[in-house]
């Protein structure tokens, strides 16, 4: 007797309308698509760009240093220490050995100084440096990739924590109602008017600055993009009649508030994300072009155009981040557009 097999959860009918009608927009779907492969790509950027190599053969053995540490002695030098690559004199002990090196594409990192420019940085464009250098003679490519990779994955988590915080909030505002939601609003006008600009610059004047503590603040601020949105949901969905009869079974209120009330509001919210990300991308881009956000050590966007701004005979370093920049967001807001419109109720009839 044959086993049964367990299918696979099928999508409801509205789900599988919605997900035509994102599909329906050629516009959205793709810049999705586009949007998916250029983050996959910044997700491996050590193995795209690095000033390590992928694969080194040496006396018949295979190493592998963008994923490992290999000191200088391991290829005949005399230092104990982590080889550098792109010194002539190791890159010539590995190979009067016969053995040989695979560079990534672009061989250098974002923090990588090329000291053997033919000219002073900030350096054009070359073959070697596909947007040229900056100031400091780090290659400008580099920079963009992993800028863009810290820009996601910080939108990403900005965008995650605020939308619990805000969902959390305006939840419980629009299903409590009365005094709770009156003396929560004024809280959310109050806590909205404060200057966050400001309390950075405070701030960056005690705290020394990092991803984390930078996070910390921008959820404390970015929470309320969703608030009203999901307090009116919940203010609508409250007094439904399956609510009410859930109530009258004696559901309790997180209950009936995740279960029944919340799927409604997630509507509205899942339409918002991709502008709230968009959004998070550039607040991001603005600290770090203004000196508040990341540490200066770390791979970033505003930071480029920081430097395009101060060194105008190099046009390379604003134009190439500014388009990076217009391609990364233009791509979230055609993506959000499509999810606006999939989710829209006139469409789902």
């Amino acid at each position: 007797m044959v086993a049964d097999v367990k299918r696979p959860p099928r999508f409801s009918p509205l789900t599988r309308r919605r997900l035509a009608n994102f599909r329906a927009n050629k516009r959205g779907f793709w810049s999705l698509c586009i949007f998916v492969v250029v983050f996959a790509l910044t997700l491996i950027a050590e193995f795209i760009a690095n000033d390590k190599p992928l694969v080194i053969h040496y006396q018949d053995e295979f190493y592998f240093p963008v994923v490992k540490a290999y000191a200088e002695t391991e290829f005949g030098g005399v230092f104990e220490v982590e080889a550098d690559y792109r010194e002539h004199e190791v890159q010539a002990l590995i190979e009067d050995q016969g053995g040989w090196i695979i560079w990534p594409l672009i061989p250098f990192s974002y923090n990588t100084i090329d000291y053997y420019l033919p000219g002073p940085a900030p350096y054009p464009p070359s073959p070697e440096h596909w947007f040229g250098t900056d100031n400091m003679g780090k290659d400008v490519t580099a920079q963009l990739i992993y800028g863009a990779r810290l820009s996601f994955v910080f939108g990403i988590v900005l965008t995650f924590f605020s939308s619990i915080i805000g969902v959390c909030a305006g939840g419980a505002q629009g299903y409590f109602g009365g005094k709770f939601d009156l003396i929560a609003q004024r809280f959310v006008e109050i806590w909205a008017g404060l200057p966050i600009l400001f309390i950075l610059i405070i701030l960056a004047g005690i705290v020394e600055s990092n991803v984390f503590w930078l996070l910390g603040i921008l959820v404390a601020f970015s929470w309320m993009a969703l608030v009203g949105v999901v307090r009116v949901e919940f203010l609508r969905a409250r007094n439904f009649q399956y609510v009410t009869a859930a109530r009258a079974l004696g559901a309790s209120d997180l209950r009936i508030m995740a279960r029944h009330v919340l799927p409604n509001a997630m509507v509205a919210t899942l339409t918002f994300l991709p502008f709230i990300l968009t959004g998070s991308i550039t607040l991001l881009t603005s600290l770090d072009f203004l000196g508040f956000g990341l540490p200066s050590d770390s791979p970033s966007l505003g930071r480029l155009l920081a430097q395009g701004r101060t060194n105008m005979h190099a046009p390379w370093l604003g134009l190439t981040t500014f388009f990076t920049l217009a391609f990364m967001l233009t791509l979230l807001i055609f993506t959000g557009e499509a999810v606006r419109d999939a989710f829209d109720p006139r469409k789902d009839v």
